[in-house]
């Protein structure tokens, strides 16, 4: 038996790439879960082209909203062929009977203990139309994923491992808790170490988890058991890692270089709004001081347009993330995700635009409540360009900083990622309060 796995593109236009961030770890791990007897391959589809015409028996298609229509796409092609499909992740798990009708069968959440009854089914010629879980799966004894299938040198960070999952919070916009369950799991300390051992750790390590302290004592323990591998890692962190200090110590102590915090909005209503009471504006400010005096680097993760956000919230949040000297930022506005409490929100109140999937990435799909769609969206790209404009790096970076030339060059690709996908004109120079509608 031949099982092919995909992963689909996640914009037309960028299929293909020379090189993507990061390989997909769920699909290494659905492979490892697959019976040995079974020949297993995997194609990454934003590195890799797919071969429609490859012999197989069975083809896994893992789906975001985001690369929704695309799965579709694919599953349909391979289908017109007689090739049975399965669909999973996140966006299948939250409409099932959508993703249904382009394919043969639909896993509902993680694979552990649901995969291996789909092959078994399948190779009985007994497939259901849906597999769910009947509960969250134990992480205990997890196989270490097929990173060999990844594409060889297409990867800019290779190195990634997961060590916990879901998340303690339950944000209104983020879909980790409603495909996880409202959980917090993790996995073994000695079991993450051997996972370790089987990678090429002398480079960068990057924890995929959601929030890699969401548990301060599994952390401490995790991060005493890094420190003899003298690993560099990077991962996602909420602001409570600066509220302890042996956490923090811990951390670079064992080689954090980097943490993705998700600072959302400046607006305490906002965040009271998503529910992200963990956050306090107020000691933003001090969070970042603090996790810079330990040598460590600071990623910010904003969302603009909310509802208390008015035009100012361009100019506001692009001058506190140069002010605060944050490394690097990303800056989105908010994308109901089935699934979510904001799209149950948005929906019911009749303020999305639109249910096509492959809109959800390049375009605001509900109506703000302060702001028109059209300033949102040219708002967004001039704060990304204002931020990643070569003199808001200089004075974010200079020339004196822990691993200065890992950070300029991740500057310089999320300039270029910028230029690539948002194309703002270049005769925008600066913001003035209605710059967009001119």
């Amino acid at each position: 038996m031949k099982l092919e796995l995909i992963v689909p593109a996640t914009q037309t236009s960028f299929r293909n790439q020379k090189k993507a961030p990061g390989p997909h770890l769920g699909l290494a791990m659905v492979a490892a879960l697959t019976p040995l007897e079974v020949e297993v391959s995997l194609t990454d589809e934003n590195v890799e082209v797919i071969d429609f015409q490859k012999e197989i028996d069975l083809v896994g298609i893992t789906a975001l909203t985001i690369t929704a229509v695309r799965a579709y796409e694919i599953a349909d092609t391979f289908r017109a062929k007689g090739v049975k499909v399965i669909l999973g992740g996140s966006h299948p798990s939250a409409l099932p009977e959508e993703a249904i009708q382009h394919a043969d069968a639909v896993v509902i959440g993680e694979a552990e203990g649901i995969w291996a009854n789909v092959i078994e089914d399948f190779e009985a010629n007994k497939l259901k139309r849906i597999y769910k879980q009947c509960k969250q799966p134990s992480l205990l004894n997890l196989p270490i994923p097929r990173r060999d299938l990844f594409a060889d040198g297409r990867y800019y960070f290779r190195n990634t491992i997961s060590t916990t999952r879901g998340c303690p919070y339950a944000c209104s916009f983020c879909s980790v808790t409603s495909f996880f369950g409202h959980t917090y799991r993790c996995r073994p300390v000695e079991e993450i170490l051997k996972e370790i051992e089987t990678m090429n750790y002398k480079k960068l390590v990057w924890f995929i988890d959601d929030n890699i302290v969401g548990k301060p004592k599994f952390a401490k323990e995790l991060f005493r058991a890094l420190v003899p591998y003298k690993l560099k890692w990077a991962a996602q962190a909420s602001i409570t890692i600066a509220r302890d200090d042996e956490l923090l110590k811990l951390a670079a102590a064992s080689g954090c270089v980097i943490l993705l915090i998700g600072f959302e909005t400046l607006s305490p209503d906002n965040l009271a709004a998503m529910g992200k009471k963990v956050n306090v504006v107020d000691k933003y400010e001090m969070v970042i001081r603090k996790i810079h005096s330990h040598g460590i680097a600071v990623h910010g993760f904003f969302i603009l347009g909310l509802d208390e956000d008015d035009e100012s919230v361009f100019e506001r949040t692009v001058r506190f993330a140069q002010k605060t000297k944050l490394e690097s930022a990303q800056f989105a506005w908010p994308v109901p995700y089935p699934g979510t409490a904001l799209y149950d929100s948005l929906d019911n109140a009749g303020r999305i635009i639109t249910k096509d999937w492959s809109q959800y990435e390049s375009s605001v799909v509900f109506e703000p409540k302060l702001i028109s769609r059209e300033i949102l969206q040219k708002g967004r790209s001039w704060v990304w360009r204002e931020f990643y404009s070569l003199p808001s790096i200089w004075r974010r970076l200079g020339i004196i900083r822990r691993y200065l030339l890992p950070l300029w060059v991740l500057n310089l690709y999320y300039r270029s990622f910028w230029r690539r996908k948002f194309k703002a004109s270049k005769t925008i120079k600066k913001y003035e309060p209605h710059f967009i509608s001119r």
